[in-house]
């Protein structure tokens, strides 16, 4: 449990200097509606933090599920708030650098009650140990089941590893490969990559796959010689874990060589503007799998989101990060409106609304979730969507929300039991 401050801050500045540093400290006191409140929560209003990318290599994907956030914002708030409370963001970009987020981290973490967004691996892993010992519930923009160690982590979706043999047993079950065939994974080094090939090791282990490897860093664009190479060893499919522009890089260079093997890429693979890019044409080979509905999908929650989307009058084009934006956010409104009726709106309150979470349903913008088992992903469903670029959004899925037996039985590497 979090420690109250036995004593007041005696001025503005002690105050401020109060926060939640010093081992998890929070001030707390009971606020509108005989509900205890705590670090961002006032009797008017609940802040929560977006720690996002708006100028770095994720920032299409970002700012589309910024906007998601903040539609579901808009919504909530003129429906009542929560708890008799509007609900307010505090947005912070970041960059996609883990020292400007670690700068940016103590101006923004006193003013909220948790973040409902921080995107990146490199970012999570860089903010990791603060965010528990402030105890603040968070949802990555990134989808590492290593984050699961973390218990204030609240990873809305499935994670690389289980997208990885989810789409690995779509691509077996299409007939595109088969047990005992060689595959190429390019994955960017660090935490994101691992995940993502951690998920590959798994099922090349159950399937008798050749796994060939090549790590390489987010700033490798050109990726022609790695797909030169790959033909040479003979793959039948290519897996990535990559940045968008490397992505186009390989999907062009797949045609260019005459390789013209299915590429199997984690959600982030994908951006919409690969449409306008060199690789436009060679994209028909890419499968990307996720747990999140692409912009277009035909489903009742998804088109009433489009249609918000619409009417808000958004100048960049939508892409999926849009409905899970939403997704997110609705889930952060399941999540305290449970602390509400708990009557404890403190970081601690919102941690066991989280963790007696057990069903979040949001339509199907992502599957439903299950928060109750530490170290657990909440979900092992996905969708396996392609480029479309007649679509809004740019993507469709040929294969509704599933999950394969080889992610049914697949531990985790923080999985209890």
């Amino acid at each position: 449990m979090k420690r109250i401050l036995a004593l007041a801050c005696a001025s503005a500045l002690a105050v401020a200097a109060c926060g939640t540093k010093g081992g998890g400290s929070e001030e707390t006191g009971e606020g509108a509606g005989g509900v205890q409140a705590g670090v961002g929560v006032t009797d008017s209003e609940i802040t929560l933090g977006v720690m996002t990318d708006q100028t770095g290599p994720f920032k299409n994907l970002s700012t589309g599920i910024t906007h998601g956030n903040e539609l579901w914002v808009k919504d909530v708030n003129a429906s009542g708030g929560v708890c008799g409370r509007q609900i307010k963001l505090e947005i912070v970009d970041h960059g996609y650098k883990a020292d400007t987020a670690k700068t940016l981290y103590p101006q923004i973490e006193p003013k909220v009650a948790g973040f409902v967004q921080v995107v990146g691996s490199p970012i999570m892993a860089a903010l990791s140990s603060d965010l528990e010992s402030d105890e603040a519930t968070v949802t990555p923009a990134s989808w590492s089941s290593e984050l699961l160690g973390n218990p204030y982590v609240m990873v809305v979706g499935t994670t690389y590893d289980v997208e990885m043999i989810d789409g690995l047993s779509y691509l077996e079950e299409q007939g595109k490969i088969k047990d005992g065939d060689t595959v190429g994974h390019i994955y960017i080094d660090g935490e994101y990559g691992a995940n993502g090939l951690r998920g590959a090791r798994h099922y090349a282990q159950q399937h008798d796959l050749n796994l060939r490897e090549v790590k390489i860093t987010s700033s490798d664009n050109d990726l022609t010689n790695i797909v030169t190479g790959f033909k040479g060893e003979g793959v039948k499919a290519i897996l990535l874990t990559t940045t968008p522009t490397q992505t186009g890089s390989v999907a062009a260079a797949n045609e260019a060589l005459g390789l013209n093997v299915p590429i199997l890429g984690n959600n982030p693979t994908f951006d919409p503007l690969l449409h306008d890019s060199p690789a436009a044409g060679a994209l028909d080979k890419l499968y990307v799998v996720a747990s999140s509905v692409p912009f277009s999908a035909d489903i009742p929650k998804m088109k009433e989101v489009a249609g918000k989307y619409e009417k808000a009058g958004y100048s960049e084009p939508p892409n999926a990060g849009v409905p899970y934006g939403y997704a997110v956010a609705e889930v952060w409104g399941a999540v305290l409106r449970k602390a509400c009726e708990n009557k404890d709106l403190t970081r601690a309150g919102i941690h066991k609304a989280l963790q007696e979470t057990t069903s979040a349903d949001t339509g199907d913008l992502v599957a439903k979730l299950d928060f109750s088992q530490p170290g657990a992903p909440a979900t092992r469903q996905v969708y396996v969507a392609q480029p479309d670029a007649s679509v809004p959004g740019g993507m469709k899925y040929v294969k509704p929300l599933f999950e394969s037996p080889e992610a049914k039985d697949y531990q985790a590497p923080h999985q209890g039991g």
